[in-house]
């Protein structure tokens, strides 16, 4: 019997797929992704490196570039501190407690990743102005200004990167088995004693990868900074203001050169916070098993 005889024609199509479709995917998703991602950064690297290694280390160590960059690094600190620790306390807020306005404070929180970045320069400039109520205030009670200055730049970047704490914590409170709290609450524990030591253990991984994305984004902040900290070399210009400027002064080897070490800190935190992203999800995997 010809066992082709009494197989239908249709099964026969469907049997036999056309092997250029997974590859033409593939090839249009990764031509995308060199034309956009990887030729702009090989640009970059081969321009700031194009005097040698020890060229782009002394464009990168000059007094200008350095203190711009040592502020870029340590105001990014300090803002992760803040916004991990208050990230971390409003996800469990917005998870374990119902109140008037929460759904919307819930999209509010979301709202810095959508707005301009110069949006959140004019607001900042609006409330601490020296021209302004507050600003006034702090300037004739304790001599301190705002705008113009490091605070300026830790203000920006709080409101900036609020989000990416909260939204890395907060679906893992969500699914949290909340047995063993009631356990420990029927044990006699007290309400700090479970956070600490049955809460925030499953969440270390979730909030240190927020904290990084954190950083990586303040990294390369501009807009809202080039106006609330202005351009003043040595004293408010960071590692991103500082790259504009070198654009403008036509130092273009200056500009590629403090763009390769950002991005390079920047992709080195992208890489581990993706790690400690996979690390969670294998974590979890294995409990649920």
């Amino acid at each position: 019997m010809n066992l082709s005889t009494t197989i239908p024609s249709s099964d026969k199509k469907t049997r036999a797929p056309l092997p250029w479709g997974g590859w033409g995917v593939r090839s249009v998703a990764l031509a995308y992704l060199a034309v956009m991602l990887i030729i702009p950064l090989l640009v970059i690297l081969r321009d700031g490196t194009r005097e040698g290694l020890a060229e782009l280390w002394r464009q990168v160590t000059l007094p200008a570039a350095w203190h711009a960059l040592q502020l870029t690094l340590w105001t990014a600190a300090v803002m992760t501190v803040i916004n991990t620790i208050m990230g971390t306390l409003t996800a469990f807020v917005m998870v374990r407690y119902d109140f008037p306005g929460k759904r919307i404070l819930n999209g509010i929180i979301d709202l810095p990743l959508a707005i301009p970045t110069l949006v959140t320069g004019v607001m900042l400039v609006i409330l601490f102005g020296p021209q302004e109520a507050l600003g006034a205030w702090l300037k004739e009670q304790f001599d301190f200004s705002i705008l113009f200055a490091p605070p300026a730049i830790i203000l920006a970047l709080l409101f900036l990167t609020f989000p990416f704490v909260v939204r890395s914590v907060q679906p893992v409170l969500l699914e949290l088995d909340r047995t063993q709290e009631h356990a420990a609450a029927t044990l006699g524990a007290g309400g700090w004693t479970i956070f600490r030591r049955i809460i925030i253990p499953p969440l270390t991984l979730p909030i240190v990868t927020g904290a990084l994305l954190s950083f990586a984004r303040a990294i390369g902040e501009f807009g809202s900074i080039v106006i609330v900290a202005g351009n003043i070399p040595l004293v408010s210009q960071t590692a991103a203001v500082y790259v504009f400027g070198e654009v403008e002064s036509e130092n273009r080897l200056g500009a590629s050169a403090m763009s390769i070490v950002m991005v390079a800190i920047a992709f080195s935190l992208m890489m581990f916070a993706d790690y400690l992203r996979k690390r969670s999800r294998v974590g979890s995997s294995k409990e649920l098993t």
